[in-house]
């Protein structure tokens, strides 16, 4: 790894950011008509151009100029066209058998083909006779995933719209990408941050001196948004590298981000998950320095000297020295002490990513962060501060004067019944997403979360459109074994996922291809309002979520339909949700077409640059005038000391940042053990496109990879290219190695996202799906968050039977 310097730090800031005086990052021409040929749709990845030959996609491509290519954006065709769809309603042989009492074990039974109307009626009556018996909050309606771009289409939205007009459900709290950070950051600075505008891509051109990089991989993330992706991002960090500044890594691998930079950053590798340690270490030379900004404290934060007195060990006797630091990270004192002194010389911009939060503990990560930056004082200043999303859907990037799309509702009517009584809206019982385990385990146990003593729900039921819970939870086998609870499992899906295996109906779906659709680009900024036009016919009969709830709507009671669709089809809630954003562009004087011209056109709306929101810095007005313009939280202040979180008692979660070792982790490793990282694929949208042709630009003897450093792989007889099984006491997989000085020393890489395919004799998951190894632990009592990094492994080179890859391909009669 790069060792860091004074003499790089001094050579990095010999180009100021002032010099450069950017005021957009992406002003650039995105008419499509400009950019070239084919049906324009969009993707989480962005605009795109799709072609079509005899009736199949051939190729997709970006409707967007771009510095910084998206491979991404080359998966349409193997979307659509792949052994891996789902072709008809199919029902697992012994459910369909016996609905009242089935035969069989999930995921290790056939598949029976059936009618739309078979499987709609086999649902409904099944789902009928659950909710009669057990309640509303035994169904659950799961859907939680990276959605289908799109304000129609959304399998989420739709799955609710439907069960509140059933009766209501059981839903989710949070997410799995930032569950611990979502839940804190509220009680530290009084929102939730980690989706929230940053401080804008210009700003940071034009005034940060330092950029650290912490824990994020943008060259990765950034391909991908929640709506459609507007190109901003890759572009800024593009830029980023020319300026000239000062960009330090700070990660246990040596990512795509840092290979991007190359020589233009310098690269700091921590062991994994000791990134509070290394702040503390920070921290802890700041202050002993004088180097902190005491009067930014004792302004704008609250609690430092309760906090202060735990740095310097005046409250339990551990000063947190750069030395302490020194033995937990694996960063040298010196190295601690030098990234203090840059950090405070310059303007410094934190950027952390959302990877650090996914731990045990997790909350104390961005807690600390925010701490840190605010001993540097710079919070509301001009490129200085900290941000947590610039990794995430391009934030930084100017928000738009924009008509912007509405989107269909989970409530009828946009919020109320519209006069269905019978249409209730809304869930009954919430529990935190990554705690779908737990509540299948514990139904009515009493559990804490955020100060508030909830109960699980008895879940009877599950529906799940649009996601990949098999894929995207911890410990695979303690999920398969509690999905065999519920007495009925529908999955609503383009392809033969682990879930779709293991339900006992699965619905085919179309994908974004084979619908229409609209979308903004841009989560933050709006820049475009883009046509998703249907680029081929749905495939096999497969049909879109919207007219298979519809369809289900109207089970429930005579005009469901219509009550569901408020007597609307596709191209009608389309041309209203265009017309309402119309209204807005005129407010704005922009100039929108009439729908039936702008749908013929084919092409896609950019909307107003903006230069005062090109200045937007994060909490500048609370900056100026933190009287005025508080802090959503109890003392209108940035948090250090939470007594709310005092009043919890949680001892996993302490009143404020602190250093808890995780149960595993590099300092409990023993007998060759070696500490797991599951990182974002530089490939894939987390498990989509794992099917993919574009697996071969990263799959190793046809298996996931696995990044081993160089001395720990010799120590155990590795190269690069052989088989090798890694291990817990919670599974096994079977991945390829990637021999690399690019990964701290103990520790190993498997890639989230690889769909589970576990051999049937020795029960080794075959595509090396990382969650077969994750411990299924909440972050805290506080949040409940997802804690996939905290996993230790053993590894050895495989000499067993060659076991073939059935990942993709459909079940038996499937």
């Amino acid at each position: 790894m790069t060792q860091l310097s004074r003499r790089s730090f001094l050579k990095g800031t010999g180009a100021t950011a002032g010099a450069l005086a950017v005021t957009s990052i992406v002003p650039m021409s995105a008419q499509a008509k400009t950019q070239g040929s084919g049906v324009l749709t969009a993707g989480r990845m962005g605009p795109m151009y799709a072609t079509v030959k005899d009736g199949m996609i051939v190729e997709t491509k970006s409707a967007l100029p771009q510095t910084v290519p998206n491979s991404l954006q080359l998966t349409g065709p193997d979307q659509v066209h792949t052994k891996a769809r789902v072709k008809y309603p199919m029902v697992r042989k012994g459910y369909l058998a016996n609905p009242a009492n089935p035969e069989g074990v999930r995921g290790k039974d056939e598949y029976v083909r059936v009618s739309w109307d078979e499987a709609y009626k086999l649902i409904h009556e099944q789902h009928s006779r659950i909710r009669s018996t057990y309640g509303a909050e035994s169904v659950f309606a799961g859907a939680y995933g990276w959605r289908s771009s799109g304000v129609l289409h959304k399998a989420q939205t739709l799955l609710q719209r439907y069960m509140s007009m059933a009766g209501g459900y059981s839903g989710h709290l949070g997410d799995y990408s930032t569950g611990a950070a979502q839940v804190i950051m509220p009680h530290v600075v009084g929102s939730i941050e980690v989706y929230e505008q940053q401080t804008t891509h210009p700003v940071v051109l034009e005034h940060s001196d330092v950029v650290v990089l912490w824990g994020m991989n943008p060259m990765n993330t950034l391909k991908i948004a929640w709506s459609s992706n507007d190109g901003s991002g890759l572009e800024f960090f593009h830029q980023l590298k020319k300026s000239g500044k000062t960009v330090i890594a700070i990660d246990p691998m040596r990512s795509e981000t840092i290979e991007f930079f190359g020589e233009n950053a310098q690269w700091i590798a921590p062991h994994p998950m000791t990134d509070v340690a290394l702040m503390l270490g920070i921290a802890y030379s700041l202050q002993a320095d004088g180097k902190h900004d005491k009067a930014f404290l004792d302004k704008y934060t609250i609690g430092y000297d309760k906090f202060e007195a735990y740095l310097l060990g005046k409250s339990d006797g551990i000063a947190k020295t750069p030395e302490w630091a020194a033995a937990i990270t694996g960063v040298p004192a010196k190295q601690i002490e030098l990234l203090a002194d840059i950090f405070s010389k310059g303007r410094t911009m934190l950027m952390a990513g959302w990877g650090i939060q996914r731990q045990q503990y997790g909350e104390q990560r961005h807690w600390m962060l925010v701490t840190l930056a605010s001993m540097l004082g710079q919070i509301g200043l001009p490129g200085g501060g900290f941000g947590l999303s610039y990794h995430y859907s391009n934030g930084g990037n100017p928000a738009r004067d924009a008509g912007v799309l509405p989107a269909i509702s989970a409530s009828i009517g946009g919020g109320s019944s519209a006069g269905n009584d019978w249409a209730v809206s809304g869930a009954l019982n919430s529990f935190p997403v990554a705690r779908i385990v737990e509540a299948l385990e514990n139904p009515g146990v009493n559990y804490q979360h955020n100060g508030h003593e909830l109960t699980f729900p008895d879940i009877k039921m599950i529906w799940w459109a649009g996601g990949a819970p098999f894929t995207h939870h911890q410990d695979t086998n303690r999920l398969i074994n509690a999905w065999q609870k519920p007495e009925l499992v529908v999955i609503s899906e383009p392809y033969w996922t682990a879930a779709a295996k293991h339900a006992d109906i699965v619905l085919p779906i179309t994908t974004s291809f084979e619908r229409n659709d609209l979308t903004m680009t841009g989560d933050y900024s709006n820049q475009h309002l883009v046509p998703m036009k249907k680029v081929v016919e749905p495939q096999f009969e497969s049909r879109d979520d919207f007219t298979v709830f519809a369809d289900m709507s109207e089970m429930l009671r005579p005009g469901g339909k219509d009550v569901f669709t408020e007597g609307k089809d596709e191209m009608e809630w389309l041309k209203g949700f265009y017309d309402e954003a119309q209204k807005a562009a005129r407010s704005a004087r922009i100039r929108m077409p009439k729908f039936n011209k702008f749908w013929a056109d084919n092409e896609l709306i950019e909307m107003k640059f903006n230069k005062k929101n090109a200045e937007f810095v994060r909490h500048a007005a609370f900056r100026t005038d933190p009287v005025m313009n508080p802090l959503g939280t109890p003392s209108g202040k940035i948090e250090i000391y939470s007594r709310t979180i005092e009043g919890f008692g949680y001892k996993d979660c302490p009143a404020h940042p602190t250093w808890l070792a995780p149960d595993e982790w590099t300092g409990s490793a023993k007998d060759g053990e070696l500490q797991l990282m599951t990182a974002h694929a530089a490939h894939r949208l987390h498990s989509q496109f794992n099917y993919a042709k574009i697996r071969e630009e990263y799959a190793i003897t046809n298996r996931e990879p696995i990044s081993i450093n160089t001395e720990d792989a010799a120590a155990r007889g590795i190269k690069t290219g052989d088989l090798v099984r890694a291990y817990n006491n919670r599974g096994q997989v079977l991945v390829g190695a990637l021999v690399t000085d690019g990964i701290k020393k103990g520790s190993v890489c498997i890639h989230e996202g690889a769909w589970p395919d576990l051999d049937a004799q020795t029960g080794i998951c075959k595509n090396g799906g990382p969650n077969v190894l994750t411990s299924d632990i909440p972050t805290s009592r506080l949040a409940n968050g997802c804690a996939a990094n905290s996993s230790l492994v053993k590894i050895e080179k495989y000499e067993g039977p060659v076991l073939a890859l059935t990942a993709f391909d459909p079940p038996v009669n499937g």
